[in-house]
């Protein structure tokens, strides 16, 4: 058989991979607890997204485990063994904000979780293809210390740096820079992923992601922008804007086409290797302009503050540079731009919502 496993299977990153791997796969493994409920609260839940799953791939299995504990994840690739090619890890505490609050579960998640995925896949199937989900705050505040230009709707850099044309790349340094807690457990899990493949020869690859979305994100105030600017958007629900005056600018990459890498990755993987990953130049806002985007959308005036305290070790201008990968890998292109992305959260949001009676 050819099994996949991953991790964090009904978030957004996890499902989305489900729908791409489901017909590639002899069988999915789904790995996903619903921490993010934990996190976030009961309107932050994924059940809703693990039970799509089940109802939509025959091939799918759910199991709700915890990826802290050793001896249940090693009971799963004890059963499947070598006949694992792929594992794909998504599942993450996601939040610099929360992270504060509970370092010792946020950096058990992020990054003994981490560990105990590679060291079961290093025992039992060390010929499969590992992917981790990373972030770009593995480089801490290091962007806001770039020359930054205020344009009136956005935060711009200055247009003779080398990172105007394509944005941030992977060189940038990750060292002598605030991270925050989360970005600290983060790093851990990233250059664990790096050695396991540069020690021991795995076929591993970390992506680091600019802002992840899509149609499928459970959005919380905490984590996910603009599914959650959108929930907003759409529900009248006030909505708060933390620092930087609004123009704080965000790369966003589609669940889609960040899935579209990792399959690019698995079909010839390079051990290892980083990469950035988000919208790069292709698509990119303000916080100030998103919100301009969901009112055109919903057709509805947004309600939302401005608060001048920033989040710490938040980036003010973030666009991720992909060139590196799409050197490698020229067959890969984004499919979805800003617009279709906003459309889509926004067709997904309120069809959960209605089979919800919640408008």
């Amino acid at each position: 058989m050819k099994i996949a496993i991953i991790t964090g299977s009904a978030g957004l990153i996890g499902s989305e991979a489900v729908n791409f791997f489901a017909p590639k796969f002899d069988l999915i493994i789904g790995i996903d607890n619903n921490l993010r409920e934990y996190f976030f609260g009961k309107e932050s839940s994924t059940d809703w997204n693990k039970n799509r799953l089940e109802e939509e791939f025959s091939n799918y299995r759910h199991f709700p485990v915890d990826i802290r504990q050793t001896a249940e994840i090693e009971s799963i690739f004890d059963k499947y063994g070598s006949d694992i090619k792929l594992v794909l890890h998504t599942a993450a505490q996601p939040s610099h904000d929360w992270a504060a609050k509970e370092p010792f579960t946020d950096f058990s998640v992020n990054a003994t979780g981490t560990l105990n995925m590679l060291e079961m896949t290093r025992l039992h199937c060390p010929e499969a293809v590992f992917i981790f989900t990373s972030t770009n705050k593995v480089y801490g505040d290091n962007p806001n210390f770039l020359p930054l230009v205020e344009k009136e709707t956005r935060w711009e850099i200055e247009g003779h740096h080398p990172y105007f044309k394509e944005g941030i790349d992977e060189n940038m340094s990750i060292d002598q820079t605030k991270h925050s807690l989360f970005g600290a457990s983060k790093v851990a899990a990233d250059i664990l992923v790096q050695e396991y493949g540069r020690y021991f020869g795995m076929k591993t690859g970390v992506f680091r992601g600019g802002c992840l979305t899509g149609p499928n994100h459970s959005g919380a105030q905490l984590h996910g922008f603009l599914a959650y600017l959108m929930k907003c958007a759409i529900t009248g629900s006030h909505y708060t804007i933390f620092g930087y005056k609004g123009k704080q600018v965000r790369d966003n990459i589609h669940s889609f086409d960040l899935v579209n890498m990792f399959w690019h990755f698995y079909q010839n993987p390079r051990p290892g290797e980083v990469y950035n990953a988000g919208g790069g130049r292709f698509s990119n806002c303000s916080m100030l302009e998103a919100i301009v985007l969901c009112e055109e959308i919903t057709g509805k005036k947004m309600d939302y503050s401005y608060s001048e305290t920033n989040r710490i070790g938040d980036h003010i201008w973030y666009i991720s540079d992909l060139t590196k990968f799409k050197t490698h890998y020229p067959g890969w292109n984004w499919q979805y731009g800003l617009n279709d992305i906003l459309v889509q959260i926004h067709d997904g949001i309120s069809s959960r919502l209605r089979s919800e009676k919640v408008i």
